[in-house]
């Protein structure tokens, strides 16, 4: 599969309640070709360079757990034969993990007693990579497809071979025993066993995901998938083509604007709503306020930059207290505030400073006036 590993919610919820004396979060920038590994381990071993100069005033036994994890890493040559765009490590004394994004963030080096998580939030929240089911009468394939990447094939177990092979039959013109299954409208029966198999076949590739699945089809193929299939995050858009007569790379091509247009339709409704609420008191674009009520779960939904780190800490009551640079004691305040409004049922997105309503570092839109 493609060198990509999107959290999860449970990634992320999991990631979000970790507490522990030390939390360094590294994110850079990387590149899927080999030759280009070199210099971005150097990067990597820089910021874990600078990470380890903010726990200077740790006690060494504490730090050295965490330095020999990192600097692993740095040696890994495998790890280094197989990334993507970007690059997310996050370490404790005990563990350390890893995300190969789809996309270039940072760098930034964050130390503190929680993870910078913000970046893989909006990694997870905007439709980055996704899913083609090209589907044709012929054959039909899954291709994982991302922003930037080359496309590839995956392979499914139990998929049909084509719509004949699903009915057991030679052809699709072929008669059932009875005599009753014939001509078109036997043919459209053909086709739904084969879209049914298609959506049983892919259950155990896309449960518990919530990536987009793009649909490369023609009618009636089209309609009757749509008909049937289960999973909630098939595309509204499609590729209406005959995915047969299109190359892998074609296809992804074509799949790359549908992804994009997910998120310019979701801040299209979120700005829209954004103003609407303004009027009501149900909006913010103050960290103080947005904290408070991210705390109490009154966010319903919260736009970030994405690049901006704002240090500080925010208490248990929802206070916040900004710090004039970034140290080992504290953290960035608007991804805490990202995590209480997650861990409370908000859609959180993550976008550049002029996609943000307002144009701030965050904008938030309350469930009631707080």
């Amino acid at each position: 599969m493609l060198h990509v590993d999107i959290p999860s919610r449970a990634d992320l919820e999991a990631l979000y309640q970790v507490r522990a004396p030390i939390c360094v979060s590294l994110y850079l920038p990387t590149s899927p070709l080999t030759q280009e590994a070199e210099a971005y381990r150097i990067a990597l071993k820089n910021q874990v360079s600078e990470a380890l100069g903010q726990l200077g005033d740790h006690d060494k036994r504490a730090v050295w757990p965490i330095e020999e994890l990192l600097f692993d890493l740095v040696d890994d040559d495998e790890f280094w034969e197989l990334q993507a765009n970007g690059l997310a490590v996050l370490a404790t004394a005990e563990s350390v993990r890893t995300f190969r994004l789809p996309r270039a963030v940072g760098p930034i080096t964050e130390v503190g007693d929680r993870f910078h998580v913000k970046p893989l939030t909006c990694m997870a929240a905007v439709p980055q990579a996704g899913f083609v089911l090209a589907l044709s009468e012929d054959g039909v394939r899954v291709l994982e497809v991302a922003m930037d990447l080359a496309p590839f094939e995956v392979k499914v177990a139990d998929m049909p071979k084509d719509a004949a092979s699903a009915a057991r039959k030679a052809s699709l013109k072929s008669r059932s025993p009875s005599g009753r299954i014939q001509g078109s409208e036997g043919k459209k029966v053909r086709l739904t066993q084969y879209a049914r198999k298609v959506d049983t076949a892919l259950r155990d590739l896309l449960g518990g995901r919530d990536v987009p699945l793009i649909l490369a089809a023609t009618e009636p193929l089209l309609s009757i998938y749509r008909q049937v299939q289960s999973y909630p995050h098939l595309t509204a858009a499609a590729i209406t083509t005959n995915p047969e007569e299109w190359r892998d790379s074609e296809l992804a091509a074509a799949a790359r604007p549908i992804l994009t247009q997910l998120l310019d339709d979701e801040l299209a409704e979120i700005h829209a709503l954004f103003e609407q609420r303004q009027g009501q008191q149900r909006t913010t674009t103050d960290i103080a306020q947005a904290a408070r009520a991210a705390t109490f779960g009154a966010v319903a939904k919260l736009v970030v930059d994405i690049d901006e780190v704002v240090p500080g800490t925010v208490d248990d009551e929802g206070r916040v207290t900004f710090a004039p640079k970034a140290s080992a004691g504290h953290y960035g305040v608007v991804d805490e505030i990202a995590a209480r409004a997650f861990l409370n049922g908000a859609r959180v997105l993550g976008v550049r400073r002029d996609q943000v309503p307002g144009q701030g570092s965050l904008a938030a839109i309350l469930r009631y006036t707080f």
